[in-house]
C-alpha cells in the first residue's frame, strides 16, 4: 500500500486528484494507495511534523494561500521527507525551482490521466526498491515507516504486538503475533522466541541458556527447549553475514 497526500486549496482539485487516483487503482488491482487531503500547505506540514505522517507521494498545487507548494516541498525536505512530490499547477513558471527541491515531475493543470499515470508508474518503481528497507505498520497513532535495523524486538500483549525501537519508542499494533512475524521473517535477523516474542539477532548482546540480553539491557527470558534452536539460528545469521 501507498500513502498519498492531496495537497490543494481547492476542494473540486483535491477532488480530481482523488478521482485520478481511484482509477489508477481500479486500472491496476494489485496497487492500493491510501489517500489524504490537506487544504493549505501548513496542514500538511503539521501532518508530517506534528503526527508523523509520511507519505510516499505528495500531489500538489503550488498557488496556495500561505506557503506555496514549492515553499512546502523545501520545509518537506529539511524535515527528512523523502516523499516523491508531483506539482500540479496552471503555471510553467516555476518549474525550476520545482526541481530544486526534488521534484518527480511538473505537471501543468488540467492535468489527464494520460500525463499522470506513467509518472506514478515510475515513482511506484523507485518507491517498491525503497520500501525494501523499511516496513509499514499501522499502529494506534497512525502509519508508521520502520527499519528493519530499528527494532530491537516484539513482544506479544494480548491482542496486541508491542515493537521496541532503537530510540526507545514503544510501537502498538492491533494484530497477531503470527502476521506480524509474517511481515517481519523475510528479513533473516528476525526470529520467534516461544509464543511471546520475536527479536532481531542484530541486537542480541548476550545469550545463554536462562535468558537474551537485548540492546538496551533488556532481558527476555528464554521459555523452556528454545536455548539450542535459538543459538544455532544466532550462529547461522552471523556466519551467513560474514
Amino acid at each position: 500500500m501507498y500513502l498519498a497526500a492531496l495537497c490543494d486549496d481547492e476542494k473540486l482539485e483535491l477532488d480530481k486528484m482523488e478521482a485520478m487516483l481511484r482509477t489508477y487503482c481500479e486500472s491496476r488491482p494489485d496497487t492500493a494507495v491510501l489517500t489524504q487531503r490537506f487544504e493549505s500547505a501548513e496542514e500538511l506540514l503539521c501532518a508530517v511534523e506534528k503526527e508523523d505522517y509520511r507519505p510516499d507521494l505528495i500531489l500538489m498545487d503550488i498557488y496556495m494561500p500561505g506557503k506555496s507548494g514549492t515553499e512546502a516541498a523545501r520545509e518537506l525536505r529539511e524535515l527528512g521527507s523523502g516523499a516523491g512530490v508531483i506539482f500540479l499547477t496552471t503555471s510553467k513558471e516555476h518549474a525550476l525551482e520545482a526541481f530544486q527541491v526534488e521534484a518527480v515531475q511538473y505537471l501543468v493543470k488540467p492535468v489527464t490521466e494520460q500525463e499522470l499515470f506513467p509518472v506514478l508508474e515510475r515513482l511506484w518503481d523507485v518507491i517498491d526498491k525503497e520500501k525494501k528497507k523499511y516496513f509499514l505498520f499501522k499502529t494506534e497513532g497512525g502509519i508508521r515507516r520502520v527499519s528493519p535495523q530499528s527494532i530491537v524486538f516484539c513482544e506479544a500483549q494480548k491482542k496486541y504486538q508491542i515493537i521496541y525501537l532503537t530510540d526507545g519508542t514503544q510501537l502498538r499494533l492491533h494484530m497477531t503475533m503470527t502476521a506480524l512475524y509474517g511481515e517481519l521473517s523475510d528479513c533473516s535477523e528476525f526470529v520467534r522466541v516461544g509464543a511471546t516474542y520475536i527479536v532481531n539477532l542484530m541486537h542480541v548482546e548476550n545469550l545463554n541458556a536462562r535468558q537474551i540480553q537485548m540492546a538496551g539491557q533488556r532481558i527476555i527470558y528464554l521459555p523452556r527447549g528454545s536455548y539450542k534452536p535459538l543459538r544455532e539460528q544466532y550462529f547461522r545469521y552471523y556466519c551467513e553475514e560474514e
